[in-house]
């Protein structure tokens, strides 16, 4: 037998639909040892997660392995009967889902659902599953495991709901993890602690990971060797030090020059602070609780102010105020204290057609394009939208203006008649961001514009916001957890933790000589860091 603990050879996977076949994975070969980690890295669509999903019988209504072998310690998978699937599944390899939200069973308490992988692999009798599943979270590296295990997946924040599905794929002491996507919606620093958790698991259990990501950064840091995939089929192979320093493949290149982790320079030249100032936050607070000291402000004390034709970047985790603060500045949320100034209007003293008319100059631009687009509209009726609410143009300047906003954005006019569901992340990114636009707006926030996109698409997009800025003179606010992001696009950066700020200065003086010890964390926890410092 091999050495290798798993290993795909020449691996097909087609989705059958009612009206056709797609082929979803086609000749993909890789292997992984007891041990070691393996990034599978590629964009949505590239067949990652579906090669993940066929090693552990797990694939999607339609789907079938068409052709190849699939061993697991010698056994070929693709042979299982469903009875045993179920002796290897959880018992030999667990699978880690990208999403905790639609992953964790809403109406039962953690300890039960942890409980529930041992009893249903009769590795321990019920009464014995709660106590055993107590000491899995606490493995997992979840804090109070007790108390955690009484508790229902809402009480819990999307970090530690993450450790439950480490948890929960611990739970049969597997021989093989398949981590998918596991920490593509977490701040930095929570990811940076799941992905130490995974490594240490590869170190001190033997156990082997398939690691599935659209982001290099994190393959960089975490993985031995990285398998990277485009349009179903495997294009590069091999050490990670070697696909990284030399990659072969022009897809793989493009990949490495995307990755806002491993980049190191800004899109463009950093700007000084500018003579105009736009927007002054002065002293602004948020509390959404009684005034009884039981909990904390969600914004406390902050004051900041944002010159026109600058980015301001607003870096933290969740929870720490900066979508609030946000909210604040464009008029939808009423301060509990303080004042936001914009051109000159004090913004908490105004009110119905003076606000009205203040609110055509700032525009926002959301981190999930789809939720935030009209699902019943065409692309030109989404543009279009704003013109509609402020009265302006008849309907044939409406619809030339929405041409223009395409093209502006560089999209191509047939979008115009499509509907939001059948455009690409990207493409809908993009058309969110036209629709901004469309007022002509001085000031544009944009909250956390590209965390739900891939790499290369971020890149994009992000190219996409610097070009605009120059071409149209806008101020952004730009929101994010992504230190990396803020690299490359912010003239000056804002560091929130807990309601506060605790860091405020132009971006290379933040990015490259941190004063607080909670920034020099976030910028530690960057993915890519370790594989940069070591390369330099």
């Amino acid at each position: 037998m091999s050495g290798e603990l798993l290993e795909i050879h020449d691996l097909a996977v087609s989705y059958h639909t009612k009206s056709r076949l797609i082929r979803a994975v086609d000749g993909v070969n890789l292997t992984v040892a007891a041990g070691q980690i393996v990034a599978v890295v590629g964009e949505s669509g590239s067949g990652k997660s579906t090669t993940g999903h066929a090693a552990i019988g797990l694939l999607p209504r339609g789907g079938r392995v068409d052709a190849g072998r699939i061993t697991f310690a010698g056994t070929d998978l693709t042979k299982l009967s469903e009875r045993g699937w179920q002796a290897i599944r959880g018992a030999e390899i667990a699978l880690v889902p990208q999403d905790p939200t639609v992953s964790l069973n809403p109406v039962r308490r953690i300890g039960d659902q942890v409980a529930e992988v041992l009893t249903i692999h009769r590795l321990a009798t019920r009464r014995a599953a709660a106590t055993d599943a107590v000491e899995l979270l606490r493995r997992a590296g979840i804090d109070r495991p007790e108390a955690r295990a009484r508790q229902y997946p809402h009480e819990l924040s999307g970090g530690l709901r993450q450790r439950v599905l480490i948890a929960i794929a611990l739970a049969g002491q597997p021989k093989l993890i398949i981590a998918d996507e596991p920490t593509s919606a977490l701040d930095v620093t929570v990811q940076r602690e799941i992905l130490d958790h995974l490594e240490h698991l590869a170190v001190e259990s033997n156990t082997a990971v398939l690691l599935i990501t659209h982001d290099l950064g994190v393959a960089a840091d975490r993985a031995s060797k990285i398998v990277v995939m485009s349009d179903g089929g495997v294009v590069e192979v091999g050490p990670t030090r070697e696909i990284l320093a030399a990659p072969e493949q022009p897809y793989t290149r493009r990949l490495l020059a995307a990755a806002p982790s491993l980049s190191r320079t800004p899109l463009r030249p950093r700007r000084d602070t500018g003579s105009e100032v736009l927007v002054a936050a002065e002293g602004l607070s948020k509390s959404f609780s009684p005034h009884d000291g039981s909990v904390p402000r969600a914004v406390d004390d902050v004051t900041f102010t944002l010159t026109r034709g600058r980015t301001l970047a607003l870096v933290g985790e969740s929870g720490s105020g900066k979508t609030t603060t946000a909210r604040m500045v464009v008029g939808l949320e009423t301060p509990s204290a303080g004042k936001v100034t914009f051109d000159g209007h004090d913004l908490t003293r105004v009110d119905g057609e003076e606000l009205r008319k203040l609110r055509r100059r700032f525009q926002l631009v959301y981190q999930n394009p789809y939720s935030s687009l009209n699902p019943r509209f065409n692309i030109e009726e989404v543009v279009s939208e704003p013109l509609r609410a402020f009265g302006l143009g008849g309907k044939a300047e409406r619809r030339a203006k929405a041409a223009a906003l395409i093209d502006q954005v560089a999209l191509p006019a047939s979008v115009l008649t499509r509907k939001p569901a059948e455009l690409s992340g990207g493409q809908r990114q993009r058309a969110a961001i036209a629709r901004a636009l469309a007022l002509n707006p001085d000031l544009v926030v944009c909250d956390e514009p590209v965390s739900a996109l891939d790499v290369s698409v971020q890149a994009q997009i992000l190219e996409l916001l610097v070009r605009l800025q120059d071409e149209l003179g806008l101020t952004y606010l730009f929101i994010t957890h992504d230190l990396a992001v803020v690299r490359e696009i912010a003239d000056h950066v804002g560091v929130m933790r807990a309601g506060r700020l605790v860091e405020l200065g132009p971006a290379d003086e933040v990015l490259n000589h941190p004063r607080d010890e909670y920034t020099q964390a976030l910028l530690a926890s960057i993915p890519g860091q370790d594989w940069a410092r070591s390369d330099s």
